[in-house]
């Protein structure tokens, strides 16, 4: 049998289950990433549930987001994490070595691996030859410890590539021109592979950079093949010996199929506040912007600093607006600087910021209050640069550049200049000192995990109830991000380890008052919320879910979830169920009673089930979409009870 790319790598770590679109499969991990905005939690899920040692081929922990030092909370958490990956057998990045996925890619990632993260971009490791998955930390932390990651075997979207690139084009109007076609939710339940004859003209950082925002499209994870451009790049990287060779065999067939031309892609640019409001640049040229940001996962390239380094070398950036440079890691910095790059952004008015996440997250660089920011960051839902009422457009370094030298929008091909050709180093700086190998395992074994004060055990969750009377405490409509349920920014992510603390500011951007509001009813039985389509989209952090069920969330009724914020759900214990018929959204409001009954045998016997609305003499019916697997996992009030559980059962049948 002929298979594609994804399907080799899907068949290669299978464990269980078929792969057929729409089946539930289990597969083995070899490698995994965390961040410091979420690893903390996998840390203490970890711990929790007593594991001692990494069972992965590679793991590694960066400290990428979190930079910001204001007190005490962030570099506490820093050695709390520096302390875990001694103990528990992790690679150690440490603060200004860069960004997770750029660094990952130079140092770890081999082609025809598995790569699960908790990060949702995580996905731009698929540029290596990978089946990179972002995930909830805790499934991360089950991934550490050896166990398989369960999800939906997905279709594989073949996308041919052909043509070239046209100057003042680069790979972000690739896949800006995906989310055009396509927007936020096109590849739910895919798998995005590219191949064909216009791969040569993409690089492997261009191939990172349209594989990063295959997050944004909702997309399981994005794949490239692993070729002649891959082993270019791990060369570079002296890593000759990772290489191997991996493409679609001959004759090949995808579920979905797309030709992508990439001669005709013009300049693109995501409008606010959604990745997937995607227009040409000539559309809006002329808009006067604030700020101009450069860098990022999305971004992360030698390449995408230069070429703006060259477009403005020897011009001055417009008066008034700030010229953000995020370098995305040390070794891509002492390049820049080799070369002059720096020099010439300095020289032209950039402010110049430390390697790592920054202002993608609302860590710094935010923008003023009513003004435009153009950014190179794969997401603009609104709030998450740090201000709360922002206006952020997406798009690529030669937009960005032209558009910091006018004060306003500008398609960068009305430059009066030809397009500048960028030159890669011929031999890349090699900078292994911020990141530390494991240690051997009876070192790690006399390591004591170092907790600051801020620094809070996970609370113990109670297992699901069989009935419930529990109030719609929040109504919400469609595309709800994790960054609107709980944001991320210097204010909130200092207290990733303090759950009580983060909880404060679940769902500030859509109801300042559902905090107190929520304290108020959680020991009478919790709550319910309810929202419209693709619930839970972009990041994938846990505290999404975790925060909302310290405070008492018990349902989440909805539309349709975004994938990994519903298996987020799933692992802490909060019911995720969605609407047979759609239009029963309409008829429901804040302060409506669920009554749900015989909740654990609905669950079991079936995927739908009737639930009341007490007071209306209304009925509704439902649907989970939860295996057997989960459905146990949710009566156990968790995946962290449900570990526990199977340890005791493992320990007795051991004596």
């Amino acid at each position: 049998m002929s298979l594609n790319v994804t399907q080799k790598i899907i068949q290669d770590h299978l464990v269980s289950g078929k792969m057929v679109p729409g089946e539930e499969i289990g597969l083995t991990i070899d490698q995994t990433l965390t961040q410091d905005a979420t690893g903390t939690l996998v840390m203490l899920e970890l711990e929790a549930m007593g594991i001692t040692r990494a069972q992965t081929e590679v793991s590694a922990q960066y400290v990428d987001h979190n930079l910001i030092q204001v007190d005490n909370k962030n570099p506490d958490d820093h050695l709390f994490l520096h302390s875990a990956a001694q103990k528990f057998g992790l690679h150690y990045s440490k603060p200004g070595n860069g960004v997770s996925h750029p660094v990952h890619m130079q140092r770890l990632a081999k082609p025809g691996k598995t790569l699960l993260g908790s990060d949702s971009h995580t996905c731009a490791n698929g540029s290596m030859g990978m089946l990179a998955m972002g995930a909830g930390g805790i499934d991360v932390a089950l991934a550490i410890a050896g166990k398989p990651i369960y999800i939906t075997m997905p279709k594989v979207w073949g996308i041919h590539v052909t043509g070239t690139l046209p100057d003042w084009v680069s790979a972000k109007d690739v896949i800006l021109e995906m989310l055009r076609r396509h927007g936020v939710k096109g590849a739910v339940g895919c798998v995005l592979e590219y191949y064909g004859p216009g791969l040569k003209e993409l690089d492997a950082m261009d191939r990172h950079v349209i594989a990063n925002m295959g997050a944004e499209l909702g997309a399981t994870g994005t794949v490239f093949p692993s070729d002649n451009t891959v082993k270019q790049f791990l060369t570079g990287q002296d890593r000759a010996d990772d290489w191997v060779e991996l493409s679609a065999d001959k004759g090949a067939t995808y579920d979905l199929h797309e030709d992508l031309n990439l001669s005709d892609i013009e300049p693109l640019i995501a409008k606010p506040s959604s990745p997937g409001n995607v227009v040409p640049v000539s559309e809006v040229e002329g808009t006067p912007i604030y700020q101009s940001y450069i860098g990022s996962s999305a971004n992360p390239g030698f390449k995408d600093f230069a070429i703006v380094a060259e477009i403005v070398k020897g011009k001055q950036i417009a008066e008034d607006v700030s010229f953000d440079i995020n370098p995305t890691s040390r070794q891509m910095l002492s390049d820049l600087v080799k070369e002059s790059h720096i020099a010439s952004l300095l020289q032209a008015g950039a402010r110049l910021h430390q390697a790592g996440c920054n202002g993608c997250i609302g860590m710094g660089q935010a923008p003023a209050t009513g003004r435009n920011s153009l950014r190179t960051t794969p997401r603009n839902f609104p709030g998450r640069s740090g201000t709360k009422e922002d206006s952020v457009y997406l798009c690529g370094p030669e937009t960005a550049a032209a558009s910091a030298l006018t004060g306003k929008i500008t398609d960068p091909r009305t430059l009066d200049m030809k397009y500048p050709k960028v030159t890669e180093p011929k031999k890349p700086t090699i900078d292994t000192q911020l990141i530390d190998e494991p240690l051997p395992l009876e070192e790690a074994e006399k390591v004591d995990l170092h907790k600051g004060p801020n620094i809070a055990s996970i609370p113990e969750m109670e297992v699901l109830p069989d009935s419930m009377e529990i109030p719609i405490l929040l109504k919400m409509g469609d595309n709800i991000s994790t960054d609107e349920i709980l944001a991320g920014g210097a204010r909130v992510l200092p207290y990733r380890s303090n759950l009580p603390e983060i909880s404060k500011f679940t769902f500030e951007i859509v109801d300042s008052t559902y905090y107190d509001r929520a304290r108020e009813i959680v020991d009478e039985g919790g709550h319910a919320i309810l929202a419209g389509v693709n619930y839970g989209q972009g990041s994938s952090r846990e505290h999404a879910a975790l925060a909302p069920r310290f405070l008492g969330l018990q349902v989440a009724l909805v539309k349709d979830f975004a994938r990994i914020h519903w298996q987020n759900l799933v692992n802490f214990g909060i019911l995720p169920i969605t609407f047979v018929d759609a239009t029963d959204y309409d008829t429901l409001e804040n302060g409506d009673i669920l009554v749900l009954k015989n909740i654990h045998r609905n669950i079991q016997k079936g995927h739908m089930f009737t639930i009341e609305i007490k007071g209306k003499n209304q009925k509704i019916n439902v649907q989970h979409a939860l295996s057997n697997r989960q459905i146990e996992m949710m009566l156990h009030g968790g995946v962290i009870n449900w570990v526990k559980e199977k340890s005791k059962e493992d320990s007795h049948d051991d004596s």
